[in-house]
C-alpha cells in the first residue's frame, strides 16, 4: 500500500511534493508545515493493522494454511513423519495413557484438577466475594447428572473432567482475551457468510416479499437445502472424510469422545441443530444410543452463527454470546457423557471408523441427491414445528382459563413455571434483587424460544430493570435451543436422516432437552465469575440496532 506524505508549502499554489522512498509502506499521512520541517522516525505497523478477517489479511492466513498442510502431508509425513510417528510418538502416547489412568494417577490428577480450578474461580472472586454462588449450580448439575445418569456405574469421568475443563478455559480465552473472542467472531462470520447466500437462491424462488417477511418454511428453511447440497458435494470429493479423520482423531485424543459426536459438537458452535448433524449424516444410522444423546445435547445447548445477528439486534450482549457459543461444544460432551454413558461398541472411533464412500457418480448427481434428501428434512420440520407449538399454546391457554375461573388474572403457564427458575439462577450467581425477572427469561427461552426470551432482556438492558452483570449471566443462560419447537425440529431432522433410528432418537431426545438446558446454566455460572465489572461495559455494546433487522439478510428463526 502506498501512502503519501503531503507538504503544505508556504506557497498553497505550489505542487506537492514528490514523496520520499522511506513512506512508501506507512500508513499514516505525516503533515507538515513546510518542507524543511523535522521528519518523524520511520515506524512500519503494517502488520499490525492488517484486517486478518477480511481483504488480504484473510488471504494470507488461507494461504499459508494450505502450504503448512501441502508441505505436511507431501513432505514431512512421507520422509520423516510416518517413521517418527511410529517408533517414538506412538509408544510414549501409550506409556503416558497406560501410567495416567491407573487408579492412584487418575485420582491424584482429578483432585489436582478440581483444586486448581476451584482455586482459580475463588481468586476471581477476590473483589467481590458474592460471585462465589455461582460455583453452586455447576456442581449442582454434576451431581444432579450423576444421580440422574442412564448408566451410573459406566460413567467416563475422564470424559466429564476433560470437558468441563475445556469449557472453562474457553471461557478464559474468550472473556478474558478480545483476541480470543475476535478470532471466533470470524469464524462465525464466515459460515453465516457462507450460508446466507441461500437466500439467492430463495429470493428467485419465493420472491422478495417473503423472504423480507422472514416467513419460516420458506425463507428460512432454505439454508437446509444449500448446506445439504454443500456437503454433499464435500463426501463426493472426499473432503468431508479427511475432515472427519483429522479433526475427529484430535478431539478423541484430548476428550476422549468419539469421532462423529464430536464433530458435530464443533459444527454447532456455527451451524444450526438441523445442519450440523448434516456434517455426519452418512454415519447417522451406525451411531449408539449413547452418540445419538449426545447429538442431541449438543444441538439444543447452542445456537446457530445465523441467528447471532438476530439476538444482537434484540439487544444482547454480541461478545458474550460469541463466548456462549464457543463454551458450550466441550460442555456438551461431558453433560451428555454424564447424563447417558457409552455402553456399546462404536464404530465411530478415530481407529475403527470406515469411511463410508459415496453413492453419487458425479458432482451433479451430489447436488441433486443432497437437494433431495434435505426435502424430508424440511418437511419434517414444519410439521413438528407446528404441532409442538400449538400444544404448548393449548396448554399455556388452560392454564390461563382455569386460573381466571379462581379469579387469578394473566396467570399463564409461563408465569408459573417461573417461580421454579428462581432458585436456579440463584445458583447461577444472578443477584438476588435479579431473580425473579431473570427466571421470567430463563422459562420464556425453556418453554417458548430464546428469540421472545432475547427481546425481552434486550428491553429490560435498555430500561435499566436489570443490572449488568445479570444480564451478563441471562445472555449465556439463553443461548441454547432447549424450547419445545426446537425439541420437534432436531427429532424430525434426526429421523430423517436415519429412519431406522426413530425410536432410539425419540428415547434420547427428552433427556437431551434438559441436558441441554443444563450446558447453558453451567456456561451462565462460568461467565458471572469471569466477567469483570470494568469489562461489562465493553462487551455490552451493542453492535447491531433494531432498524437493521428489516435489511438483515438471515432469518430470524432459524435453527
Amino acid at each position: 500500500m502506498t501512502v503519501v506524505r503531503v507538504y503544505r508549502a508556504a506557497n498553497p499554489t505550489a505542487a506537492p511534493a514528490i514523496p520520499p522512498p522511506e513512506t512508501r509502506y506507512r500508513r499514516q499521512v505525516d503533515v507538515t508545515t513546510a518542507p524543511d520541517a523535522k521528519k518523524k522516525p520511520f515506524e512500519p505497523n503494517l502488520l499490525c493493522s492488517i484486517d486478518w478477517c477480511h481483504g488480504y489479511g484473510f488471504f494470507g492466513i488461507l494461504f499459508v494454511i494450505f502450504y503448512i498442510f501441502w508441505i505436511y502431508y507431501w513432505l514431512v509425513k512421507p520422509l520423516v513423519g510416518k517413521k517418527l510417528y511410529g517408533q517414538t510418538i506412538e509408544p510414549a502416547v501409550d506409556k503416558w495413557i497406560s501410567f495416567s489412568r491407573g487408579f492412584a494417577v487418575s485420582l491424584i490428577m482429578v483432585l489436582l484438577v478440581i483444586i486448581l480450578v476451584v482455586g482459580y474461580l475463588l481468586f476471581e472472586c477476590r473483589n467481590d466475594f458474592r460471585k462465589s454462588a455461582g460455583l453452586v449450580a455447576p456442581l449442582l448439575f454434576v451431581f444432579l447428572g450423576f444421580l440422574c445418569s442412564k448408566h451410573r456405574r459406566v460413567i467416563q469421568w475422564r470424559i466429564v473432567i476433560h470437558g468441563i475443563l475445556g469449557q472453562l478455559i474457553l471461557g478464559i480465552i474468550c472473556i478474558r482475551l478480545e483476541f480470543g473472542r475476535s478470532v471466533f467472531k470470524c469464524i462465525g462470520d464466515k459460515v453465516s457468510t457462507f450460508l446466507l447466500f441461500a437466500n439467492h437462491g430463495a429470493r428467485f424462488v419465493y420472491g422478495d416479499r417473503i423472504c423480507d417477511d422472514f416467513v419460516f418454511a420458506f425463507a428460512i428453511l432454505a439454508m437446509i437445502f444449500f448446506f445439504s447440497v454443500a456437503t454433499s458435494c464435500l463426501y463426493y470429493l472426499g473432503i468431508m472424510q479427511f475432515f472427519l479423520g483429522v479433526l475427529g482423531w484430535l478431539l478423541q485424543a484430548t476428550v476422549g469422545t468419539t469421532v462423529c459426536e464430536s464433530i458435530n459438537a464443533v459444527g454447532t458452535v456455527f451451524l444450526g441443530m438441523s445442519e450440523s448433524p448434516l456434517l455426519i449424516r452418512p454415519y447417522i444410522p451406525l451411531l449408539t444410543v449413547s452418540e445419538l444423546h449426545t447429538i442431541c445435547v449438543s444441538g439444543y445447548s447452542n445456537v446457530a452463527g445465523t441467528v447471532l445477528g438476530a439476538y444482537i439486534a434484540f439487544g444482547a450482549p454480541p461478545g458474550l454470546l460469541i463466548t456462549a457459543s464457543v463454551m458450550a461444544a466441550p460442555a456438551s460432551l461431558a453433560f451428555a457423557k454424564l447424563f447417558f454413558p457409552e455402553t456399546e461398541e462404536s464404530v465411530t472411533r478415530s481407529d475403527n471408523i470406515v469411511m463410508i464412500p459415496t453413492t453419487n457418480t458425479s458432482i451433479l448427481d451430489a447436488i441433486i441427491s443432497g437437494a433431495a434428501g434435505a426435502l424430508t428434512i424440511v418437511l419434517g420440520i414444519v410439521s413438528n414445528i407446528i404441532a409442538f407449538l400449538s400444544l404448548f399454546a393449548f396448554l399455556n391457554a388452560v392454564t390461563e382459563w382455569i386460573f381466571d375461573l379462581l379469579g387469578f388474572n394473566q396467570i399463564t403457564l409461563v408465569y408459573l413455571l417461573t417461580y421454579l427458575f428462581v432458585p436456579l439462577v440463584f445458583a447461577m450467581g444472578v443477584p438476588t434483587h435479579d431473580c425473579k425477572r431473570v427466571g421470567e427469561l430463563v422459562a420464556q427461552k425453556t418453554f417458548i424460544n430464546e428469540f421472545t426470551a432475547y427481546k425481552n432482556l434486550g428491553q429490560m438492558i435498555e430500561q435499566d430493570l436489570i443490572d449488568q452483570r445479570s444480564a451478563g449471566i441471562a445472555t449465556f443462560a439463553l443461548c441454547g435451543f432447549s424450547n419445545p419447537a426446537s425439541l420437534g425440529i432436531l427429532i424430525a431432522a434426526l429421523s430423517a436422516m436415519a429412519p431406522n433410528r426413530r425410536t432410539d432418537i425419540m428415547h434420547v431426545a427428552l433427556r437431551g432437552f434438559f441436558v441441554g438446558s443444563f450446558v447453558s446454566f453451567t456456561s451462565a455460572s462460568f461467565a458471572g465469575i469471569l466477567i469483570q465489572e470494568n469489562e461489562l461495559q465493553k462487551m455490552n455494546t451493542k453492535m447491531i440496532d433494531f432498524q437493521y433487522l428489516n435489511t438483515m439478510d438471515m432469518g430470524l428463526f432459524f435453527h
